[in-house]
């Protein structure tokens, strides 16, 4: 059995388990695959429902999938900026 691979996350700056696979077959793909920990990828698999919800992003057209890879390229540090706001509030923010 392998042990798990180990990257320096872009995200936290910090050496943490990486990904066993690629999530895209591009060059965007090998990035994540490089440079993304398994935290950091768990983490945003929690928080990009929220933008598909909120702005009602079909993953089948071009412009979705964009969209979504930009708000990943910021999430992990790839990119400069804010990610977009979501319609999202944390229960506890809830009235």
């Amino acid at each position: 059995m392998n042990a798990p691979r180990t990257v320096h996350c872009q995200k936290y700056d910090e050496d943490l388990q990486g990904l066993p696979f690629k999530p895209f077959p591009d060059e965007f793909g090998q990035l994540i695959y490089d440079k993304v920990s398994m935290k950091a990828w768990k983490e945003w698999l929690q928080v990009s429902p929220r933008y598909i919800n909120t702005y009602r992003i079909d993953l089948q057209s071009e412009e979705g999938k964009e969209f979504l890879r930009k708000q990943m390229r910021i999430f992990f540090g790839f990119e400069e900026g804010e990610n977009v706001e979501t319609a999202w509030v944390p229960p506890s923010q809830e009235t």
